[in-house]
Order: C-alpha cells, then structure tokens, then sequence
C-alpha cells in the first residue's frame, strides 16, 4: 500500500510539472538570413532575440541560420511556406516575393539622400506593412542595408565605360534586369550565393552592393574600384510568417512588434554608419574609390534609373504608385531648395 501510495505521488508530482510546462509553453523562430555570424546585423538581432526572450519570460526567442546557410531568399520563403522556418531578414529581391511593390524601394537613382529614403519610409510604411500582412507575412521592422555601389575590376564612371563589364545581376530580379537594360549592360545572372566564387573564377567582374555588406561578405577582396555613386537605396525587413504570428498570444506579439520595430530602427543608423566606416577600410585595403562624375553625368545616370523605373510599370506597381513615390521626393527636395534660398 505505502509503495502504491508513493506511486500515485511521483505521477502527481510528474503530471503537475507538465502542466506547468505546458502553461510555459515556449514559440521558437527558426530565422534564416544572409548575414554573416558576427556581422553587425547579426549583433543586432541577438540583442534583440535576448530582449524578446527576457521580456516573455523565456516563451518566445528565435534560432538563428546565418551566413545564407537555408539558401537564398527563394529558398526561405519556400521553407517558410512549409513550416520548416518561421521566419528571415530578407533584401528587396525576397521581399518582392511577398509585395511587388515594395521594390519601388531599391529602384536605381530614385534617392540622393537618406533623408530621402526615410520620407518615403513614412509616407509609404503602413501600406507596404498591409500588403505584406495581406500576403501572409508580418513585417516585424525595416532593416535598410544601405546605399548600393559598384565594385569592379575595370574602371567605371562613364555609363559608356560599362559595356563589355561582366555585371553580376540578382538571379531573377527584375528591378535589376530594368536597371542594366537601361543601361545598356548585359548583367550575368547568379544566387548571391553564388558570387564569391564567380569572382574568383572571373566569371564576373563587377558587383553592385553597400560597402558593408562588401566588407562583411568578404567581396572587396576580389575587385579593385568601387564607384562612388550611389546606384539605389538597398531595402532590408524581417518579416515572419503570419500563420505563426496568428499563433502566439497577444502579449507575445506586442513583444515581438515592439522590439522590433525598436531593434531594426537601431539596426539602420548602425547600417548607414557602418557603410561609410567601411568604405575607408576599403580604402585602406587598396580598392580605388572612383569619385563620383560631373552634375551633367549623373543626370545620364538619373534618367536611366527613370527609364528602368517607368519599365517596371505594370510589372511590380501601378503608374499610380510611382508617380505619388516620385511626387512626394520632388516636392520634398523643392521645399529643401526654397528654404536653402
């Protein structure tokens, strides 16, 4: 009787302690991005995987896939829709996926500034964050990667100096296939994955990226200039899957939204700072940085990035969208050059 008594204690005890656990039970994100292990963005979403984890008293964190090990963003959203992953930081190519108009964002020679870009951030934000909400995804914050340059082996300044470069384009990315159209360059299309081997292969020989993510993924160790002319804004967000956000409980979400949005708005001013750091560590690692060219040049350069822009039309948003996108940079810049006067 006394070793039945003991019985039923230790399956109490056992069942009460399950209880518990599952009251506590725990959300993982598996999250899959690009950046390397130790790159500034990945410091900075594991700061924010321990505020997430400390405020939901260990409930909800991430597992983090660095360094593109799940793929390309392709890939990631694939493992998304199967449940494999919940979650990833994706560029403007993954993004466009999801939104197509969100790629308005990374269209070339549409901004001269971050104040610019951080506009249209405002103007635009809630919309892009419905669309992605629409299409299964919620935008937990932006993580703008930076003001895009040319890296080459030959010299660029000229548009006329990019024919015969072999121009490394985004597999399947259609702002960038508009962009070299207008430009007359017949890009060669790979996974970024793909990159760091086709220049060492000289398969290709110039790439366009912000100068942190050069740094970081270790390209500016293959060419020899960089071109100091920004080509477009790079768009950046973690975005995870909505079937998952559904999931978790209210308090959680509110976590999860809140430091995200706090996290990510740290991680762009970290980015645009980082991105002009690195371009002296380029330097000083022997790549020749190529001033930027006459005010008459960039005016070629502009009107092919309105060219390309006016060729997406129909393709990734409406005539509608890019004109109220353009409006609102003009009129901005308008009111910038009367109060200069």
């Amino acid at each position: 009787m006394k070793r039945f008594t003991i019985l039923i204690s230790v399956l109490f005890v056992c069942s009460f302690f399950g209880a518990g656990n599952a009251a506590a039970q725990q959300y993982e994100i598996k999250f899959a991005t690009v950046a390397p292990e130790g790159s500034a963005w990945m410091k900075v979403m594991r700061e924010f995987d321990r505020q997430v984890r400390e405020e939901s008293d260990g409930k909800l964190g991430f597992r983090f896939y660095p360094g593109g090990s799940q793929g390309d963003e392709r890939d990631v959203l694939r493992r998304i829709r199967t449940g494999q992953l919940q979650g990833a930081g994706f560029t403007g190519v993954g993004m466009g996926e999801i939104s197509s108009k969100v790629r308005i964002l990374d269209s070339p020679f549409l901004f001269r500034s971050y104040d610019e870009v951080d506009l249209i951030y405002e103007k635009f934000g809630e919309e892009f964050r419905q669309d992605f909400y629409d299409n299964g995804y919620v935008l937990l914050g932006w993580a703008e990667v930076g003001f895009v340059y040319l890296f080459s082996n030959v010299p660029i300044e000229r548009p006329e100096d990019l024919r015969g470069v072999r121009m490394w384009m985004w597999e399947g990315d259609p702002v960038a296939e508009a962009t070299f159209k207008a430009m007359n360059v017949n890009p060669v299309p790979l996974s970024i994955t793909e990159v760091m081997t086709s220049l060492q292969t000289r398969l290709i020989d110039a790439v366009y990226t912000p100068p942190m993510a050069a740094l970081a993924l270790q390209w500016f160790t293959r060419v020899r200039y960089m071109f100091d002319l920004p080509l477009a804004d790079s768009a950046g967000a973690i975005l995870v899957s909505r079937r998952f956000f559904d999931r978790l409980p209210e308090d959680l979400q509110e976590i999860l939204l809140r430091n995200g949005e706090k996290y990510m708005s740290n991680l762009t001013q970290i980015s645009r700072q980082e991105n002009r750091a690195s371009i002296d560590i380029i330097a000083e690692a022997g790549v020749k940085i190529i001033e930027r060219p006459s005010r008459e040049e960039i005016q070629r350069y502009e009107a092919m990035g309105s060219e390309a822009r006016r060729n997406l039309i129909g393709k990734l948003y409406s005539e509608e969208f890019l004109q109220k996108v353009e409006s609102k940079i003009e009129e901005y810049r308008s009111q910038k050059a009367a109060q200069s006067e």
